[in-house]
């Protein structure tokens, strides 16, 4: 069970128990690096939202691409949530592939869903999303709320500063991402807050086979290793 009142003591300014707390966050990181060894293949990461229904139409999508990421030999690795995660993990699990999910304790929303042939629970944030990261050649990113959106920003910030190699950033859904990616066009481009070739770190898609081969290909070519970054400012 989650123990909110510890968790954010652990993020306080004032530190009660150093000790016990960075052993807690080591031990976490720990059975996460060990969880992501036991892989033992290529895998995508991924992200949306928690809150999405069989009914949806992202459901299927995702399910799709979880099922032709199985079918390419890579490993699906998602936040082990209902939802969009449930759907990858599930179309994985179904043609025979090997289902991950990093989950998280928290107060509601987030149990971890029946499609999982990998899993580890996580208490911090910042551990998951570390796994969620080490585990992937590519990213891809379905409909979500603020926790999806702090993926993919995350996701451009290491790759734009060097952090991890350029992998494929998919954003899955064309007319779901239309708004965000004309602000950053007509805010964060035109204001020079980032350079145009930031934006080349992003592709969006409205086809399962694409996103899959966006990120197959770029693993088969190494091209992560070879592509030259954006501007490293942040």
């Amino acid at each position: 069970m989650t123990r909110p009142d510890e968790d954010r003591a652990i993020l306080e300014r004032v530190e009660t128990d150093l000790d016990r707390h960075v052993a807690m966050i080591a031990d976490e990181f720990r059975a996460g690096f060990q969880t992501v060894e036991r892989i033992g293949r290529p895998g995508v990461t991924v992200y949306g939202s928690a809150r999405i229904t069989e009914a949806h139409r992202a459901y299927g999508l995702a399910r799709e691409v979880g099922r032709r990421f199985a079918d390419a030999g890579f490993a699906v690795v998602t936040g082990g949530g209902p939802g969009v995660m449930e759907a990858a993990n599930r179309g994985c699990h179904e043609a025979g592939g090997l289902s991950v999910g990093f989950n998280i304790e928290l107060p509601h929303e987030q149990v971890a869903n029946g499609y999982l042939d990998l899993e580890l629970t996580f208490r911090h944030f910042y551990a998951r999303k570390t796994m969620l990261v080490k585990a992937a050649e590519g990213f891809v990113l379905f409909e979500g709320g603020f926790g999806t959106l702090d993926e993919l920003f995350e996701s451009l910030v290491l790759i734009q500063t060097g952090k991890i190699h350029h992998f494929p950033v998919v954003l899955f859904g064309s007319e779901h991402w239309r708004g965000l990616r004309a602000w950053i066009a007509e805010r964060l481009i035109a204001e020079r807050l980032i350079s145009e070739a930031d934006v080349l770190l992003l592709s969006v898609t409205d086809d399962p086979t694409e996103a899959v081969r966006t990120v197959v290909d770029c693993y088969e070519r190494r091209c992560a290793d070879t592509v030259a970054g954006a501007d490293v400012v942040a």
